[in-house]
C-alpha cells in the first residue's frame, strides 16, 4: 500500500504548458504516472506532445514513444473531462493562491504545489480554504509524492528505487533524495516532501498518522531542519499515537543563530527552533536521531533487521 497516492489516481497540472511543467510532465509520464490533462486558458483546446521513455519502477506499461496531453481551460473542466482527482502545481508565485482555489472548487482530493517563493499570506490562505472543504494540499515549495513504482506527482526523481516497507516524511528534497538513495535497496511505502517554508499543507504529523494507519509501512524515517516548533509537536505525536518505530535526522546542527538556511523556515532564534533542541526532544520520546544522513540510514537498518528478528533485512 501506500498513503496519500495510489496507481489508480488520474493526475492533471495545472502550467503543464510552461518549460517546468513540461520538463516535469514529460518525466512523470516516464514514470508510469497517469497525467491525463493540463490546464491552460490560454491555451484550451489544443494537447502537448511529450516524448517519453520508461523511467523508474513504476514504468513497466509505459511504452516509448509520443504522448499526446490534452489542455482545458479550466481545473473544472478537466476533471469533469477525465475523472482526476489529483492536481500538480507549476505555476509563478503570484498566481498560486488563485490555482489553489480554483482546484479546490473543482473537488480535487490531493492539490501538489511546487511552486517556490508564495506569499505567506497566500499560502495561509490557500491553505485554510482547502482544509475547509476537504482537500489535502502537499507542498508549497516541495519536490511532491512518490509512492515508488505506482505513481509519481512532482519533480522528485523516480528511479532512485522501489517499494519497501520505509514511510518517509521529509521538510527537503534534496534529504529526500538522500535517503531514497541510502535506502534504496529496502525502498518504500512512500516518500513525501512536505515542504520547508513556514506554512504547509501536510504536516509531519499528517503524514505519520498516515503510516501509522498503512499496513505495508513498518518503520517511518523523518526529516527535519531548524526553525518554529513542528519537529517538536512531531515528537509528542509519536510519543502518544505511534506503535511503529520512527528514525530521525535534523538539518542544520552548525546553523548560525538568526540566519535563514535555503528553506524560509529554517531560521534559529534564540534557543528556539535550534536542532539540538529538536534532537532532545524527539530522542525523549524514544526516537532515534541520526548525526547524518547515512548515520540515520543505519539506524533505519539496524531496526528493520531488529522487528526481523536479527535477519539481514537485504538478503
Amino acid at each position: 500500500m501506500s498513503i496519500f497516492l495510489t496507481e489508480d489516481d488520474l493526475v492533471i497540472v495545472q502550467g503543464m504548458t510552461g518549460s517546468e511543467g513540461r520538463r516535469h510532465t514529460r518525466r512523470m509520464l516516464s514514470a508510469g504516472t497517469r497525467v491525463v490533462a493540463g490546464v491552460n486558458p490560454r491555451k484550451a483546446g489544443t494537447t502537448v506532445a511529450f516524448d517519453v521513455e520508461p523511467l523508474g519502477p513504476g514504468a513497466a506499461d509505459v511504452t516509448a514513444g509520443t504522448v499526446e496531453v490534452p489542455v482545458y481551460g479550466t481545473v473544472a473542466e478537466a476533471r469533469t473531462a477525465t475523472g482526476a482527482e489529483v492536481s500538480v502545481i507549476f505555476v509563478p508565485p503570484a498566481h498560486v493562491r488563485g490555482a489553489v482555489t480554483e482546484a479546490v472548487d473543482a473537488g480535487m482530493r490531493l492539490v501538489v504545489v511546487i511552486t517556490e517563493g508564495v506569499p505567506v499570506a497566500d499560502a495561509t490562505w490557500a491553505i485554510a480554504y482547502a482544509a475547509a472543504h476537504g482537500t489535502r494540499v502537499i507542498g508549497p515549495n516541495c519536490p511532491g509524492i512518490i509512492s515508488p513504482g505506482r505513481s509519481n506527482v512532482g519533480i522528485t526523481p523516480p528511479d532512485i528505487t522501489g517499494p519497501g516497507p520505509v514511510g518517509l516524511v521529509s521538510k527537503s528534497g534534496t534529504l529526500t533524495y538522500q535517503l531514497m538513495h541510502e535506502l534504496g535497496d529496502i525502498g518504500f511505502t512512500t516518500c513525501i516532501g512536505i515542504g520547508g517554508d513556514p506554512v504547509v499543507g501536510t504536516t509531519h504529523i499528517d503524514a505519520l498518522a498516515a503510516f501509522e494507519a498503512d499496513e505495508d509501512t513498518r518503520l517511518v524515517v523523518m526529516i527535519g531542519e531548524i526553525g518554529g516548533d513542528a519537529e517538536e509537536r512531531a515528537a509528542a505525536y509519536i510519543a502518544s499515537s505511534m506503535t511503529k518505530p520512527v528514525v530521525a535526522y535534523v538539518a542544520g546542527f552548525t546553523a548560525p543563530e538568526g540566519r535563514t538556511m535555503g528553506h524560509a523556515g529554517a531560521i534559529v532564534s534564540g534557543s528556539s527552533g535550534t536542532a539540538e533542541a529538536k534532537k532532545t526532544a524527539l530522542e525523549a520520546v524514544g526516537v532515534r536521531v541520526g548525526r547524518t544522513p547515512s548515520a540515520t540510514a543505519a539506524i533505519a537498518r539496524d531496526l528493520l533487521r531488529e522487528l526481523d528478528g536479527g535477519s539481514d533485512v537485504e538478503e
